[in-house]
């Protein structure tokens, strides 16, 4: 029994060239690619902009919707929008990897994508150190270490030079208002909540069940925020922000702390987090 355990071994070892590049992903799965990827689709807007960090955009041959940054992915094909794309599309553009978002695509995509025999990474980023952990990873896979690398040090470096500079100062109670029509935020498990901490504020739904739960105003007003940050879906600051001014006995309209962020900053997993961060970071030292 040993012995044939042994000789299967062998046998799949042998298969696997000598130069093969192994990653494991996001999902725990280990990623073998036979030579650095060359032709990458990618399935969600922020392993766009991580694949553009890492030094491989050029590599990429199919994206998703909202894919707009850098500029050069905007002519990039688009095989459709995240959690809805076409399977032919994908196939027709040959790719020797697919990078998709395990929660945001769905992992019935991997499974669908696996049987076509198509080399899958999954990226699903929760944390701050999953930013610079992936541009890593996207850079083994595609052999463009002498870029990622760099680029990832950079991240991490800003990162901890930010938290020794907001570590210990007072805490202040932040609600993250991610949409108006239904009133949403987001849980401790998601990104935004380890920002928020980073600039020595408090999610004060961070015990919330679900990443991006549905609350209602009385909710907010009894957990009463030093700070209302709100997104939107653009540049622009939502008109819906101001909204929170006919409750003038809330704290955060009490302090004049509506804060308006770009959610491309702070609601994509990226490296231009450290803007969102940073912009939060001052917004909050206004209170103190």
């Amino acid at each position: 029994m040993i012995k044939h355990s042994l000789s299967f071994i062998f046998i799949l070892a042998l298969s696997i060239p000598a130069n093969a590049i192994t990653v494991q992903d996001f999902a725990g799965r280990e990623v073998t690619l036979s030579q650095p990827a060359q032709r990458i689709v990618a399935l969600a807007p922020h392993i766009v902009e991580n694949l553009y960090s890492a030094g491989a955009g050029d590599r990429l041959v199919g994206v998703v919707s909202y894919s707009n940054y850098p500029a050069q992915a905007v002519g990039i094909p688009r095989v459709g929008s995240a959690n809805a794309f076409s399977l032919e599309q994908i196939v027709a553009l040959q790719p020797d990897l697919v990078v998709m978002w395990g929660s945001g695509n769905g992992m019935h995509t991997l499974t669908q994508l696996v049987a076509l025999d198509i080399p899958v990474y999954v990226s699903e980023l929760r944390r701050l150190s999953d930013v610079p952990d992936s541009i890593r990873r996207l850079g083994q896979l595609t052999g463009t270490m002498a870029v990622s690398e760099p680029e990832a040090l950079r991240i991490e470096g800003e990162l901890s030079a930010m938290q020794r500079r907001y570590n210990g100062l007072k805490q202040l109670g932040v609600f993250y208002q991610i949409w108006d029509e239904p009133l949403q935020t987001v849980n401790g498990e998601h990104l935004i909540s380890e920002v928020i901490a980073l600039c020595g504020g408090r999610n004060i739904f961070s015990d919330a069940t679900f990443l991006a739960p549905r609350i209602s105003i009385e909710s907010v007003l009894l957990r009463d925020p030093d700070a209302i940050v709100a997104s939107g879906m653009g540049e622009a600051r939502p008109e819906w922000l101001d909204q929170w001014r006919s409750y003038p006995s809330l704290s955060a309209v009490h302090n004049g702390a509506l804060f308006f962020i770009n959610p491309d900053h702070v609601q994509r997993p990226t490296a231009r987090v450290l803007l969102g961060a940073g912009r939060l970071c001052r917004q909050l030292d206004t209170l103190r």
